[in-house]
């Protein structure tokens, strides 16, 4: 429902020429010399500084330690402090657990990543005459974005629309024909990359087809039941979260931050999903490690492809995978690059990262949008990188509190 990542981007590209003129730098790492542990609280009040309400932010370490900062409030009203396990909405971070099924799936022999979407939904995938055609499409094109099926999804760019339309229900193919009718990006299936929520929609639609079940029952069964992940829960049609949560802003300019917590995700069958850092991180860290996948079907999702331009904006030098983006370490060792799959929808803006090996991982939630202007947009996102690369580069070298948890905050 809200500003979707395709939106940002391509504002992102629009003016690009207008950020270098006013000489907006992307943010840099903070000075060496400090802990890993108030380096954390260091980036997460950064956030906080840039004008972000709350910030939560989670690492856990080779040994399974974790460390905790927060700063900000949860709630500008009351001016609740932020909690270290509160609940916010998964939004594009659930890809990576819509993958992860398809390619459990694949390991099963009961689909292929060669299967075309007309394979398993006949007709659904036509454009009349547009260019759109299933018989084109594989279930490979749309895992990795690049089946060239337009995002489509509705979303709302002011107060005024959020109000009208945050409570809309939209049906899976009620979203899918918004796509089939616009022509396909300009290049065909397999020889671009071009970001489509659309095309996960597609996904659930397969997956309940191959299983009989809905994709998000396929999730809770092959996935949170195995980890454990009991803070992870898809909401449905709820336009609530579960408490504890961070009240969720959209800032749309000087005078304009709305609270935009309730309201009913757009495609709730794949983006209704709720976390916690905590249960985030368990997740990642069980996919790289191998607890998830065997090992080809792991490596057939880190089998990577260059982004657009327009993402690259977001994400510099970032590749993608299968449901799993592919991200630069500039901390200069062996690791080279980490993974995860960023998320924001409705004020929620979270990033993640995990080594290779799964060992080390760390993720940082925003309750607020700062999506008015572009040089917000990539301040933002900038900041919440630097949190992720200082938090994977750090050493092993924490000393742990009472439980293992190291823990901080700033007001």
């Amino acid at each position: 429902m809200a500003l979707t990542l395709r939106t940002h981007l391509t504002m992102a590209v629009c003016c690009a020429a207008t950020l270098l003129a006013t000489g907006v730098a992307p943010a840099v790492a903070q000075p060496p010399g400090t802990s890993p542990m108030e380096q954390l609280r260091r980036d997460t009040a950064a956030i906080r500084d840039l004008g972000v309400s709350g910030v939560q932010a989670r690492v856990v370490e080779s040994d399974g330690r974790q460390s905790v900062a927060t700063s900000g409030t949860a709630d500008l009203s009351t001016g609740r402090p932020v909690s270290a396990d509160g609940y916010f909405r998964m939004a594009s971070t659930s890809k990576t657990l819509v993958a992860t099924v398809v390619l459990q799936l694949e390991a099963e022999g009961r689909l292929s990543l060669d299967d075309t979407a007309d394979h398993w939904l006949p007709g659904v995938v036509d454009g009349n005459g547009n260019g759109n055609d299933g018989r084109l499409i594989t279930v490979r094109n749309l895992l990795q974005h690049t089946s060239g099926i337009r995002d489509a999804l509705p979303g709302y760019t002011t107060p005024e629309e959020y109000y009208q339309q945050r409570y809309n229900v939209y049906e899976p193919q009620q979203l899918i024909d918004l796509a089939m009718g616009q022509a396909p990006e300009e290049f065909p299936p397999g020889e671009g990359w071009a970001y489509s929520n659309t095309g996960y929609v597609l996904l659930d639609m397969i997956v309940r087809k191959a299983t009989g079940r809905p994709a998000h029952q396929e999730i809770e069964n092959r996935i949170l039941r195995p980890l454990g992940l009991h803070r992870t829960r898809w909401m449905g049609t709820s336009p609530t979260l579960p408490r504890p949560h961070a009240r969720a802003y959209q800032y749309y300019g000087p005078g304009s931050r709305v609270d935009v917590t309730d309201q009913i995700p757009v495609d709730h069958e794949n983006l209704s999903w709720v976390t916690t850092t905590r249960d985030e991180n368990r997740f990642f860290r069980a996919l790289l490690g191998g607890r998830l996948l065997p090992a080809r079907q792991l490596a057939e999702m880190k089998k990577t492809v260059p982004v657009d331009a327009e993402t690259e904006v977001m994400w510099p030098d970032g590749r993608y995978g299968l449901g799993l983006v592919e991200r630069p370490l500039t901390c200069g060792d062996s690791r080279g690059s980490y993974w995860g799959h960023e998320g924001g929808d409705g004020g929620y803006i979270t990033l993640n990262g995990v080594t290779d090996d799964g060992r080390r991982s760390v993720v940082v939630s925003m309750s607020e949008a700062r999506g008015d202007t572009l040089e917000h947009i990539l301040d933002q996102e900038n900041a919440a990188s630097v949190l992720i690369e200082n938090a994977l580069c750090a050493g092993d070298s924490r000393t742990p509190a009472s439980g293992g948890v190291v823990s901080g905050g700033t007001s």
